[in-house]
Order: C-alpha cells, then structure tokens, then sequence
C-alpha cells in the first residue's frame, strides 16, 4: 500500500538524504547553505560530500556518523544534521561530532596549527528545554565568544540550530529566501501542491525530486520504514520527555532497536537513529 502523501518529509533519514545528500541535488544543499550562512562566510560555489562514517583516532573511542559532511571549494568543513526528536545532550553531541573536522586537520611534521573553518548545522523537530519559553528566537549561531569584550574570540568553528517547531510564518508571511528554505522544510510533507511564492528554480527542482510519484518502488518502501521511524521514535519520546518518563523512553527504544535489527539496518545506523549504545545494540 503506497503512502497518501504528495510529498516526502525531510525529517525522515531517507528524505533528508534523497533531497540533499546526494550528488544530482547538491545544487538544493548549495543553494540552502549559502542562504543559511549569508555572505559574511563568502558564497559557496562547490561542495564535495566526505566521508559519512568518521572514526576516532583510537579504536577503543567511539566514532561518529554524520548524516551529511562535506566541504567547500576552500577546504571548509560542513556537518549538516537533522534531529528528529529530542535527545539527552545533544548539544554535547553536536560539540563532540565538530571535533572530527577538527582533528582531520592536523598535519605531519611541522604545523602551524592553521584551521580552516568548521560548521555545524542542526535542523531540529523539537525546542530545546531552556528555550521553550521563548517563541521568537528559534535561529540560533554560536561562535566562541569573550565576555569581557563583548567580541567574538573564535569565527571559525560555529553551531547553528533551527528550532523547526518556532517556525510559524505562513506562505502569505515569507518575505526572504530563507523563510521560504524554512517553510518548505517545516511543511513539505503537508503541502499539496508548490506554493505561488516559493516558484524559483531552486525550489521547482526540489519539489520534483520530492514528489512520491516519481518514486520507484523500492524507493517507496525504504521512505515507508524511514517515516515509521521518525513517527514512532518522535511521538514515543517528545511524549515521554513532556512526562518524563525516561524508563518508558529506554524501553521504547530497546524495542525499535530490536525491529531495526531484524529489518538488517547496521548497528551503526541504529545507534544514530536510537541514541542507544554500540554495546546495547550488539546485546538484543
């Protein structure tokens, strides 16, 4: 039985990687980054997409998976990652994955520990817990920052969150390039048709490579176990965080783990999906 939807949600594993992590739509990332960035960082003109699975100098550490990494014609390192629902230290998380760019730098002999630039982007489904009385600030970019001078000490290594749920414009509200990029990303599962406002190109190509109509079957059933997950695992836990019950969490988790595994996901692959450990996995 095929999904009712018109159009996929980028929230999903496969959605999120069909629309912008592969090669024939990086110009959709490109376009996104360099509205998400402005020009302070310069345009972007390349992407090249690295490595997903990142390895920690030693083998006893654990390794991280990102769901997209690249990096710009300037040798600028992007981790772009999409968070479904919320997580226990996730802002630790997203602090440890920049560590990875970071450490790839290093060269041999003598280096004059000369950086390029790192991003981390996060495009959360959720509101972080201390920011959940503020309903206007749902945008946040974090740089290393002096207290005493007011000034930034660091530009090269920044954070961005979008708090997804904040965003509440409607079509008829958008004014910028960015607000369409954030309208289309918090609705596209639920539109029935491109909206008059959002007709540049950009997002004519988006909407095509989004429509399940142009979906081969077996497409169709990996976007099927993809929204299964992200429905399950968002309603179990932004359920049980509102209630904190975190026994129930841990439970629900140790059973999705246990369907993913017997549907041959990679443990790696249930560890980023679950939050659960390598080891918790291995022993279901």
């Amino acid at each position: 039985m095929r999904i009712k939807d018109r159009y996929i949600s980028p929230f999903t594993d496969f959605g999120f990687k069909k629309l912008f992590g592969t090669e024939p739509n990086k110009d959709l990332l490109i376009d996104f980054l360099n509205t998400l960035l402005g020009k302070e960082t310069g345009e972007i003109v390349e992407l090249i997409y690295l490595q997903k699975e990142q390895l920690p100098p030693r083998i006893v550490d654990r390794k991280a998976i990102f769901d997209i990494y690249c990096e710009n014609e300037m040798g600028e390192k992007f981790i772009v990652e999409i968070q479904k629902a919320k997580q226990n230290y996730f802002k630790e998380r997203s602090i440890y994955y920049s560590t990875f760019p970071i450490q790839q730098q290093a060269e041999k002999g003598e280096w004059k520990f000369q950086l390029t630039a790192v991003y981390t982007i996060g495009i959360l489904d959720f509101v972080f817990d201390e920011d959940k009385d503020d309903n206007h600030v749902f945008h946040h970019e974090v740089q290393l920052f002096d207290k005493q001078t007011q000034k930034i000490f660091y530009n090269k290594l920044t954070y961005i969150y979008l708090e997804m749920p904040k965003f509440k414009k409607t079509e008829a509200e958008l004014e910028t390039h960015f607000d369409k990029w954030l309208y289309v990303l918090r609705n596209l599962e639920d539109l029935t048709d491109r909206p008059s406002k959002l007709q540049e190109k950009i997002f004519q190509k988006l909407f095509e490579q989004a429509e399940l109509a142009n979906y081969s079957d077996t497409e169709y059933v990996e976007y099927e176990e993809s929204l299964k997950v992200y429905r399950d695992l968002k309603n179990v836990i932004d359920t049980a965080f509102s209630d904190g019950v975190e026994q129930g969490v841990k439970a629900t988790m140790l059973e999705n783990a246990r369907k993913m595994k017997q549907k041959n996901f990679s443990t790696e692959d249930i560890a980023d999906i679950t939050g659960l450990s390598i080891e918790q996995i291995k022993s279901l």
